[in-house]
């Protein structure tokens, strides 16, 4: 097989499309194949940057650990970065072009599409399957004349398709009969099958429903996804947290992923700030999966309360997310957190807030505004953004990794703070880093929790988590998830052959 394809679509947005996508890649690996992930448009807030400085969606960065091989841009050439409501930053080919809205964003689509069908073909020319990711639906008829991402791309590259429907939601068999009934026949006849994705109970129960969709479309469902906690370490997006339990019990774990040998003494809790626009939260994952350490996000001032630290994390729209932690008094809280000593960790946008100044001429257009005023630090923001992996040494002499995605940029006033990490301060027991991913690094994360616990008065020695063998876990979990419940076979023939010539049309089609 060289240069198959085929693209998992969703009935929703949260259906399963990145989950089994990543599962999907994570089998074919396993099969010797060099597979490769694509999402040609994706709407994230959480992102990474690759080897040679383009910032990806960070769930293609994902399915490409999956596939085990490195990401790049061409995995995800369009990425829209939502600053609030209305606007978003588009980037492509991993570099920020311009800030559109719905409507400004239309007259990009036909270069768009032409970027997308290049980048698909570039790497079905270099491996042997690609799997691709579809984004919302495939049945958003007001949006199908300028899509990219889900028909628009199966049409334009003849890819199979299949669709994840998500029953824990309930009204799934409507959700996937009502999705192949609104597109018209050339979509339609693209349709290939149907995955039953996040089912409780005995699969048994399911199986006149199953017989009757069949029946219903001529498609066949490839299988049925058990439900399964705690498997997808990276969400999609900071906005859509559906999926981000608000709190998570020590070491929280699916039985088939092993876990590393619980903490001993007390547990710590972390309260990480939900800004509205909060972005990268996945920055918080290496302590989610620390046994010991309970995460939940906070949005008012009595949420920080009981927390031995509060994460602030970063954020797309810095100077509006700054007034929201205000007019919340989360910010009178924050200040008397640190004057009596508890820990406080700011990351990229975070670390911004903390400061004393911010000078913004380009994200909010509002010019200048006081930070909260507990870092000696002034930021102003740039229209070129900073891409870039980093690597240096922390204070206490680690080796540290990471990665910067941001369009501030930070000076450090000449009256006070110690490093911290590889780039930032400290003030007491206020921190602030610029680094993405710091907490990835397992022996800095072991002193940060051991610093935590030493000022709370705790007696909490962290586990030995290695965090890359979490992820590595979990991914093979989802690869083992594939293995076991899809019909694997099928999917082989989907990628070898393409489309079935034989499947028929479902009136009523597209209006």
């Amino acid at each position: 097989m060289t240069g198959g394809a085929l693209l998992v679509a969703g009935t929703t947005s949260d259906a399963g499309k990145s989950v089994v996508t990543a599962g999907l890649c994570r089998w074919l690996a396993r099969q010797g194949l060099r597979v490769a992930p694509f999402k040609a448009q994706n709407m994230a807030l959480n992102s990474v940057v690759t080897a040679d400085g383009a910032e990806i969606g960070r769930a293609q960065a994902m399915q490409a650990a999956a596939a085990g091989v490195e990401p790049e841009a061409a995995m995800n050439p369009v990425l829209l970065k939502p600053g609030d409501d209305r606007h978003s930053q588009l980037i492509v080919l991993g570099r920020p072009v311009a800030e559109v809205d719905a409507l400004s964003y239309r007259p990009h689509k036909a270069h768009l599409a032409a970027v997308v069908a290049d980048c698909l073909a570039d790497l079905r020319a270099r491996f042997d399957a690609v799997i691709c990711e579809g984004a919302g639906s495939p049945a958003e008829i007001n949006l199908r004349d300028t899509d990219i991402a889900n028909m628009g791309l199966a049409r334009a590259a003849n890819l199979p398709v299949l669709v994840v429907g998500d029953i824990d939601r309930g009204g799934v068999f409507a959700a996937l009969f009502g999705t192949l009934a609104l597109l018209d026949a050339a979509d339609q006849a693209l349709i290939a099958g149907w995955i039953i994705n996040k089912f409780r109970g005995d699969p048994r129960l399911l199986e006149p429903g199953l017989r009757q969709l069949e029946r219903l479309t001529g498609r066949p469902v490839h299988g049925v996804l058990p439900w399964r906690s705690g498997l997808w370490l990276d969400v999609e997006d900071s906005l859509d947290l559906a999926s981000y339990p608000g709190e998570l019990p020590p070491a929280e774990a699916p039985t088939e992923v092993p876990t590393a040998e619980a903490s001993k003494g007390e547990f710590l809790r972390v309260a990480v700030i939900r800004l509205p626009r909060l972005s990268n939260v996945t920055d918080i994952d290496p302590l989610r999966a620390e046994p010991g350490v309970v995460v939940a996000f906070a949005t008012r001032p009595a949420d920080l309360l009981d927390a031995d630290l509060v994460v602030i994390p970063g954020t797309r729209a810095t100077v509006a997310d700054l007034a929201w932690l205000r007019g919340c008094g989360l910010d009178a809280t924050l200040r008397a957190r640190a004057a009596d000593g508890r820990p406080i960790l700011g990351i990229c946008g975070g670390y911004q807030l903390l400061g004393r100044h911010i000078h913004d001429p380009v994200e909010s257009g509002t010019g200048t505004v006081n930070g909260l005023g507990l870092l000696p630090v002034t930021t102003t923001f740039a229209r070129d953004k900073l891409l870039g992996r980093r690597a240096g040494m922390s204070a206490e002499g680690l080796a540290v990794t990471g990665y910067e995605i941001r369009h501030g940029r930070l000076t450090v006033d000449g009256d006070g703070g110690e490093p911290f990490a590889a780039d930032g301060i400290r003030v007491g027991a206020v921190a602030g880093t610029s680094w993405h991913g710091l907490l990835e690094n397992d022996e800095f994360r072991r002193a940060l929790l051991i610093d935590v616990a030493t000022r709370a008065g705790r007696s909490f020695t962290p586990a030995a988590t290695c965090f890359a063998d979490v992820r590595q876990r979990r991914l093979d979990a989802l690869g083992d998830l594939i293995a076991d419940h899809l019909d694997t076979a099928a999917v082989r023939a989907l990628l070898n052959s393409g489309p079935p010539s034989t499947l028929p049309f479902v009136p009523p089609g597209a209006p």
